[in-house]
């Protein structure tokens, strides 16, 4: 997949000075090589299982079976955190046990609840859509320094009373981008072909909405979310095969595109997500633009 540039056409950050919200207990900055940018993935067993993955530009989280008893209810979708440092800190953040703070390098105050967070999916089927729990297994396939790449298993769940699914999903994010590529391989005990709806939540950070930009043509659904006094707005964008595309609907909590796809043939699509606070985009129009910009490689034979 083709990226923009770091700088952001029409802006650079000495034009633009940014209100960070209050430090509260600032993490201890990294040395040495921990302060280079890096893609990196981890497995957070100190924190029920989550599996926290980040690069230069942003940083996510999905959830273990563990918090399903600890927390719940829990949820499979995708959780999405600022940052505005271009080396690692979720880990260091996530450890302070104050994850929604902001301690210098950015912070969680993107709430997935039991929505599709930012790229969760699930099987839409009769106007609902039906979702796994938390992922049940995993493997790391490359922890950096240039691709966070790894593998999920989601257990079987039903569909309606009439199927059930399961799920094996790859994750790869490059340096450079704000977009991680996801190739899902969706099991059923029948053959018959699915509509997956992958899904933007709704409210993630605020009551008020934000605005969804949609384009059938390029695949894309671009999210802007409300602006919060403190903490800032948060971004989400979908990118997914404009072939594959059977509608793009809603329900009460998700914004969604529906695809068509077989039982057990792989398909790719890919998350993004930044902060406003962060170091590359501080309004909608130019998130808008980068996610125009982007030419995503729909062939899942690729690695």
């Amino acid at each position: 997949m083709a990226m923009l540039p770091m700088a952001v056409a029409g802006w650079s950050m000495a034009e633009a000075p940014v209100k960070m919200p209050p430090v509260h207990g600032p993490l201890a900055p990294p040395s040495g090589a921990d302060r280079q940018p890096r893609a990196t993935v981890m497995f957070a067993h100190y924190r029920y299982d989550d599996i926290l993955w980040e690069n230069d530009r942003t940083a996510h989280r999905i959830y273990g079976q563990a918090l399903e008893a600890a927390e719940p209810p829990s949820s499979s979708g995708i959780d999405a955190w600022g940052k505005n440092v271009r080396w690692p800190f979720m880990d260091r953040q996530l450890r302070t046990g104050d994850q929604h703070g902001y301690h210098g390098e950015g912070l969680d105050f993107y709430n997935v609840n039991t929505f599709r967070g930012a790229g969760g999916l699930g099987i839409w089927q009769d106007n609902k859509l039906w979702v796994s729990r938390n992922y049940r297994s995993y493997k790391i396939i490359q922890n950096g320094p240039d691709v966070a790449r790894f593998e999920v298993r989601y257990a079987p769940w039903p569909v309606d009373v009439d199927r059930k699914v399961w799920e094996t999903r790859r994750f790869s994010l490059p340096l450079g981008t704000n977009f991680t590529r996801m190739v899902s391989t969706i099991g059923s005990d029948k053959p018959d072909a699915m509509l997956v709806g992958i899904g933007i939540g709704k409210h993630p950070t605020s009551g008020a909405n934000g605005t969804l930009h949609v384009d059938r043509a390029r695949g894309t659904l671009s999210w802007w979310g409300p602006e919060d006094p403190v903490k800032g707005a948060m971004a989400v964008a979908l990118m997914v095969d404009p072939k594959a595309i059977a509608d793009v609907r809603e329900d009460a909590d998700n914004y969604l595109v529906l695809l068509r796809i077989e039982p057990g043939k792989p398909f790719v699509y890919y998350m993004g997500a930044a902060w406003d606070k962060g170091l590359d985009f501080r309004t909608e129009a130019q998130w808008d633009a980068y996610v125009a910009a982007q030419k995503p490689d729909f062939d899942p034979t690729h690695d």
